[in-house]
């Protein structure tokens, strides 16, 4: 039997971006938004906080999971996950919608499949700490 994933998930390290763009909290939730856009996701709530004296933290909210992102401007570096659930949905879209946004000059990606859900799941036992 086949078992297709539930989800796709990218962790991606993002270098030589511009620093205006990552220290800009409107920017970034604005470029985040319409990379989820560009992918074709639907986006249901965002969340952003800018940082003193740099930087800024996101997450948007997709009917297919999420992508969040962390900038350090001073660096030119965003750490970025994007999570997308189904098959209509490719992550990769809005990774390269948001390197292109972020002029970035490299990335390094790793994408990880989510959820393989065998026939039969071993029965669990809670763990005390």
């Amino acid at each position: 039997m086949t078992m297709k994933p539930m989800g796709r998930h990218i962790l991606a390290e993002i270098y030589g971006c511009d620093f205006n763009v990552l220290n800009d909290l409107k920017k970034v939730e604005e470029i985040m938004v319409n990379a989820a856009l560009a992918a074709g996701a639907e986006v249901r709530e965002c969340v952003f906080h800018k940082f003193s004296p740099q930087g800024v933290s996101g997450v948007v909210v997709i009917s297919e999971s999420h992508l969040t992102i962390h900038t350090w401007p001073e660096l030119g570096y965003a750490a970025v996950d994007v999570f997308t659930c189904g098959d209509r949905v490719d992550p990769w879209d809005a990774c390269n919608y948001l390197c292109s946004r972020f002029n970035a000059q490299q990335i390094k990606a790793e994408e990880t499949v989510r959820g393989i859900i065998p026939d039969s799941l071993p029965e669990l036992k809670a763990v005390n700490h």
